[in-house]
């Protein structure tokens, strides 16, 4: 409410203010009570600031038409008596400055340009000694032939190779429960979600239509749609299988979207 007269270098309100605020602080028992004491402090903060930017110290401050008259006296004028003698100059050219005064201030400046920048160290000053020697380390020469082939390692090889047989025996296991389901009951459809999802296990669930979607991507299965727009999965048949493999046209890819929502 009081900002302008807080804001004037002869009041002390500001402060007043302060101390105010500091025999208040002395009795805040509430956490909404400190809130508003470091509220006022921003508040006074800011006016501080403010309040100091108005101040002015005639140490620094820089006049810059005093330095255009010294400039200009520098380049051999002065404004006063060019003013009181205009007519009778002759030296005078294109306005006020001789005609050589633009280069005898480029030859007082540039003095100021050739100088090498001063070393400074950007963390400051510190002692550095020599760095250590690292030591050299002989590379061993690459053995030809065979013995190459041993240079990789054995356990990851195998490891890759276990996951591997693991996804194929996998889906060996499914499409054969497949075929067995179906030569049982021919006339009934197998719904593809039934086939693939696991009440138990969501992750289980994600594996049996990752398995799946390489047997139909064989082409030892096919994809179909039933009354209900829903989808069923049936063998396909020996001679079906090799000609979808002849043919890529045949087959299409399709995304399917499964949260752990829809699978409960």
């Amino acid at each position: 409410e009081n900002r302008e007269d807080m804001l004037n270098s002869k009041s002390n309100r500001l402060t007043e203010a302060l101390e105010e605020a500091n025999k208040i602080f002395s009795g805040v028992s509430c956490a909404r009570e400190a809130a508003l004491d470091a509220q006022f402090l921003v508040l006074a903060s800011n006016l501080g600031k403010e309040k100091a930017n108005e101040l002015h110290s005639e140490m620094t401050a820089f006049d810059s038409l005093a330095f255009a008259e010294d400039l200009l006296t520098f380049m051999g004028i002065n404004r006063i008596e060019v003013e009181e003698n205009y007519s009778d100059s002759e030296n005078v050219s294109g306005g006020y400055l001789p005609s050589n005064a633009w280069h005898k201030l480029g030859e007082e400046t540039e003095k100021y340009f050739r100088r090498a920048p001063s070393f400074h160290y950007m963390l400051g000053s510190f002692k550095s000694d020599p760095p250590v020697p690292r030591q050299r380390i002989e590379r061993q020469k690459k053995a030809a032939g065979g013995e190459e082939k041993r240079a990789m390692p054995a356990q990851l090889k195998k490891m890759e190779e276990s996951h591997q047989e693991a996804t194929e025996k996998e889906v060996e296991r499914i499409l054969g429960l497949l075929q067995t389901h179906f030569k049982n009951d021919p006339d009934t459809p197998i719904s593809f979600f039934d086939l693939v999802i696991d009440p138990n296990s969501f992750a289980r669930t994600v594996e049996n239509i990752f398995h799946v979607s390489f047997i139909i991507r064989d082409g030892f299965a096919r994809l179909k749609l039933d009354d209900d727009k829903l989808p069923v999965i049936e063998p396909s048949k020996q001679n079906e299988g090799k000609e979808d493999d002849h043919s890529a046209r045949a087959r299409n890819q399709v995304v399917i979207s499964l949260n752990h929502q829809k699978w409960k």
